[in-house]
């Protein structure tokens, strides 16, 4: 497994040169003010750790999709000036990646200060995971820190590449992500519930097979679930259903029995008769949906059945909403279900993404154990692979 890895506190950082990849990916307003500063916080832990030891801190991040080219739209100059009013100290902000000015502004550092080189993804470079890029930038540090959970499935330079030239560990964001995800994967508490929704099992099948071989009980909710019925001879109307996944859909069940799996499906169905926040709606079994209707969220009775099993739950991890939570009238199942798990009591983990922004939005955030801050590294890591971020890293 990927839990025993070496963190900032394992390797001396004391006035030392410190290149830290973080995940300041954060969204912008057409102003250019950040509209949600959560990925600055979660970093703020290894910065400060970093800062009381004296070290001469480094930042790197990627902004958006430049597409390899030096692109002012999506410069990190917003997240240097907001971290550096939340640190309430100058963050310089370099003018290049691993050019002369981002050489100039490291080597003008005292113990203690802060550079944040420009967006990585100004380099073509970066996603090719190139060498020579790497090794750029491995030469402007003595150790290298990865805390961006967010892109550690991905192999690029600043997030696996440059390991190869540095002495590698994990910031505290990596650590609690591997630690606490880690340890309902390998040794939960029991019982552990799964609930996955969101629109398709393609995106999910996987973490499907790595659960089932784990859990007691499996909640599928969202448009994945119409799939599922089918393939069990419901009739879904004009419901979200990947044909092709009919067969796979049918294994999974068939899996879920022989191993003793309580799998279970929405019983009831928030039906409309279009795609549209206005739609007429009504309740009907979701294995009799009628003609031109869809499933858009779970129906009163499945949120009773769905939040029973959940309440004794003692670990419980969610992916994907339940229905079409962007419509208030459809996001009454995700937010009942996000209470559910708010209030059971057991360790709680919250897989990122849409099931993050969901409980953000509805305010149970503070109520999780774990709120994952990678959609997509989030859910490999949930498949049981092996992300490249962490990987790199040294072993204790």
């Amino acid at each position: 497994m990927m839990m025993n890895k070496k963190t900032v506190e394992d390797i001396d950082v004391t006035g030392k040169k410190v290149l830290v990849r973080c995940d300041f990916n954060v969204p912008l307003d057409s102003d250019g003010k950040i509209t949600d500063e959560n990925r600055i916080i979660g970093a703020l832990p290894t910065i400060k750790y970093l800062l009381s030891k004296n070290a001469k801190v480094i930042l790197c991040s990627h902004m958006g999709r430049p597409k390899g080219e030096f692109n002012m739209k999506y410069t990190l100059k917003p997240v240097s000036d907001r971290l550096g009013e939340i640190l309430g100290k100058k963050v310089v902000l370099a003018k290049d990646v691993v050019g002369e000015d981002a050489k100039k502004c490291i080597s003008e550092m005292n113990d203690g200060d802060i550079v944040m080189l420009e967006n990585v993804r100004f380099h073509a470079e970066e996603e090719k995971n190139d060498p020579a890029f790497s090794k750029a930038l491995a030469e402007l540090a003595q150790i290298y820190v990865n805390d961006a959970f967010g892109t550690a499935h991905r192999a690029h330079a600043s997030t696996a590449g440059v390991a190869d030239y540095l002495p590698a560990v994990c910031g505290y964001l990596i650590q609690k992500e591997i630690a606490v995800m880690g340890k309902a994967l390998a040794d939960p508490e029991r019982p552990f519930v799964a609930i996955l929704g969101g629109a398709k099992i393609s995106g999910k099948i996987d973490v499907i097979e790595n659960l089932i071989d784990k859990v007691d009980t499996l909640i599928i909710g969202g448009g994945m679930a119409y799939t599922f019925i089918k393939a069990m001879g419901g009739k879904i109307g004009a419901s979200l259903c990947e044909d092709e996944k009919l067969d796979l859909a049918n294994e999974t069940l068939k899996k879920a029995k022989a191993k003793g799996v309580n799998l279970l499906l929405p019983e009831t169905t928030v039906v409309a008769d279009k795609f549209d926040a206005d739609a007429q709606s009504k309740t009907v079994p979701t294995s009799e949906i009628p003609d031109g209707w869809m499933g858009m969220d779970i129906g009163a009775e499945t949120v009773v059945a769905f939040s029973e099993a959940i309440k004794s739950a003692k670990t419980v991890v969610w992916n994907g909403p339940m229905g079409v939570f962007e419509f208030p009238r459809f996001a009454e199942g995700t937010k009942k279900v996000a209470e559910a798990v708010a209030n059971c009591g057991g360790v709680t983990i919250i897989g990122g993404g849409d099931s993050a922004a969901a409980v953000e939005q509805l305010g149970f955030a503070d109520k999780m154990t774990h709120i994952s801050t990678g959609g997509g590294a989030s859910l490999e890591f949930l498949e049981g692979k092996i992300l490249p971020g962490i990987d790199c890293l040294q072993d204790k």
